[in-house]
């Protein structure tokens, strides 16, 4: 099910969880090209691997972390670095580095420094731009996979890469992990090919069963009308709220993934939303909790709504996003 509703996925490998899918790809990009080097973005987090902590999202943004202590210089020294939404830059790398570049890997759209959109035509100049080099395109679709669209941001947005991450949402929120992507590449993995790849719990019983009911359900015919429907209500709502309380938010969504930043915005990177402020998204987080409403617990955390939230919750959340920012 999973190869026939990603565009990119000719071949898939099950692995234990969205971070191992992420080093696995990236053994994977260096196996098939014979380079070293990457391009990861600024903010984007691809699990807890040595190269992919650099500047890197989630938790390490959340803690205010540039990197990680207890990782070599020399693990990350070909991992190289770019504003997301900046395709200059991305120009700019290829060029300092010809014929050492493995590959571009970066969230679709952005999470785990909040929730930002990929530009107009940034996509598609990745695209072109890693086709042009003979480097690979990987999309980390462990958060957009199956959220923003079944295909993905692949099908959203109508550019196929090279291969693709998937995290536990193909397990119904279990335990798993996945990539896949282009059979010609896919076929350098073991026991296909000579690539190591191995995982203790890899495609368990368990995890596939819950995936499978999972993907049968989201095919279900207005399944993700009503995901769109209820989290614009959600987006519009609190920053309607917000402006009628005299705070400078800005946000957006895509289907059931959203989020929102106290910043006037516009947010298009990671620099873009540490102009934000945290201290008063600490505090409106505190009174949300009090007020019973649990939201992801950081400015740098998309948010996502799903298809048991109903119109009573998304009200029961505005009217206490009113309450309380009326308070900060």
């Amino acid at each position: 099910m999973v190869i026939d509703a990603v565009p990119s996925i000719e071949m898939v490998r099950f692995v234990n969880s969205g971070t191992e899918a992420c080093m696995g790809v990236l053994r994977l990009m260096r196996a098939f090209t014979g380079r070293d080097k990457l391009i990861k973005f600024e903010g984007c987090y691809h699990g807890h691997a040595d190269m992919f902590l650099v500047k890197a999202g989630s938790g390490v943004a959340t803690l205010g972390l540039p990197d990680s202590p207890g990782v070599p210089k020399s693990t990350t020294a070909n991992t190289l670095t770019a504003p997301y939404n900046d395709l200059e830059a991305v120009k700019q790398l290829f060029e300092e580095n010809p014929g050492e570049i493995a590959g571009v890997i970066l969230e679709p759209v952005v999470g785990n420094a909040g929730f930002i959109t990929p530009d107009a035509g940034f996509l598609e100049g990745l695209r072109v731009l890693t086709q042009e080099h003979g480097a690979l395109l990987v999309f980390d679709e462990v958060m957009t996979g199956f959220r923003i669209a079944y295909g993905g941001a692949q099908e959203k947005f109508g550019i196929t890469p090279d291969l693709t991450t998937l995290g536990k949402i193909i397990g119904g929120g279990l335990p798993v992990g996945a990539y896949g992507g282009r059979r010609d590449i896919m076929q350098l993995v073991a026991p296909a090919g000579p690539m190591y790849q191995a995982g203790t719990l890899s495609g368990n019983p368990l995890a596939m069963t819950a995936g499978i009911k999972t993907l049968e359900l989201l095919q279900r015919p207005g399944n993700y009308e009503q995901l769109d429907r209820i989290t614009k209500k959600l987006t519009d709502g609190l920053l309607q709220v917000a402006k009628e309380t005299g705070h400078a938010v800005c946000g957006g969504q895509i289907s059931g993934m959203f989020g929102f930043f106290f910043t006037e915005g516009p947010v298009h990177n990671y620099e873009d939303a540490k102009k934000a402020d945290t201290v008063k998204f600490g505090r409106f987080h505190r009174g949300m909790l009090e007020h019973g409403v649990y939201l992801a617990p950081s400015q740098f955390e998309a948010g996502f709504t799903s298809l048991a939230h109903t119109d009573e919750d998304i009200d029961r959340t505005l009217a206490a996003a009113r309450a309380v920012m009326a308070e900060l």
